[in-house]
């Protein structure tokens, strides 16, 4: 009898727990989440609404598309926008090539001081950026590239901000077998046959989570654009965004470009989202 009043007693204290852990986790996903819906609902309201309304009301009294629309005849917004498409494409896939090719080399290849220049990739992550932007900016100009997409391409390729992509295609290639390797080397494959026909298809995974993590950086870069980048047809949207705030005061105007920004980001995720899941459970990280 007492040991199912216990067993009881365990139960309902398991519910309570239980119960007060997702009320929990309900309130801090509503105080996390809240600000951007009211951002996105908010670029749809009028200026008045927005300025003399209630604060807690989000829903548009009118539903108005004017903030959109001043948006683009403000600054080229368009133009910003293809911008910053392009370079988040282009430069993920660039810095996927270097760094599964690196990690690649330091997992499989064995050449004297591996290990060394692994960690010397590593301790550029415990660099801040903002110690080596006045050098890597000297190099830029001394080179000759400023106003040009390439000191972007170069910058995000060969310097920390790719070190994580290399420490972590180098894990995740450290939990595929070596036998698969090896037979295929024994049917005749070679180096990069092997990397492109048996390691690239079986990261997937860490590919889709280095696509995201890239993607998200380089939409969101700011700094580095503004400093390298002078002409309006170059601008990246993040920057544009900042020229924005400088040319227009109305704020739902500001609320309708920070939205639009953060559209990509959601869809990009949603789309690798599967792969992305599938990485984080089986990344590897325990690997030698």
């Amino acid at each position: 009898m007492m040991m199912e009043k216990l067993s009881l007693g365990m139960s309902a204290r398991k519910k309570i727990g239980n119960t007060l852990y997702h009320a929990f986790m309900l309130i801090l996903s509503f105080i996390m989440i809240y600000p951007f819906v009211w951002s996105l609902l908010s670029s749809f309201k009028q200026s008045s609404q927005l300025y003399g309304g209630n604060p807690l009301d989000m829903i548009p009294r009118p539903f108005t598309l004017e903030n959109y629309t001043r948006l683009f005849e403000v600054l080229p917004f368009e133009r910003f926008l293809i911008n910053s498409v392009f370079l988040s494409v282009a430069m993920p896939l660039c810095m996927i090539a270097v760094a599964s090719l690196t990690a690649y080399a330091l997992t499989r290849l064995e050449f004297p001081g591996r290990n060394i220049l692994f960690l010397a990739f590593i301790a550029t992550m415990m660099i801040p950026s903002h110690v080596t932007l006045i050098p890597n900016y000297k190099i830029i100009v001394d080179m000759g590239l400023i106003n040009t997409y390439a000191a972007l391409f170069l910058n995000c390729m060969f310097t920390g901000a790719n070190a994580f992509n290399i420490f972590f295609f180098r894990q995740f290639f450290l939990s595929i077998p070596k036998d698969l390797e090896n037979a295929a080397i024994i049917d005749g494959c070679s180096r990069l046959g092997v990397f492109f026909r048996i390691v690239l298809p079986n990261a997937k995974p860490a590919i889709a989570t280095t696509a995201i993590l890239s993607f998200r950086s380089v939409w969101n870069s700011f700094l580095w654009p503004m400093l390298v980048l002078n002409d309006y047809d170059k601008l990246t949207l993040t920057v544009g965004l900042k020229y924005l705030k400088e040319w227009e005061p109305n704020w739902a105007v500001l609320l309708a470009g920070s939205s639009l920004s953060i559209v990509p980001i959601v869809i990009v995720f949603l789309i690798f989202q599967r792969h992305f899941m599938a990485s984080t459970m089986n990344s590897g990280f325990g690997g030698k």
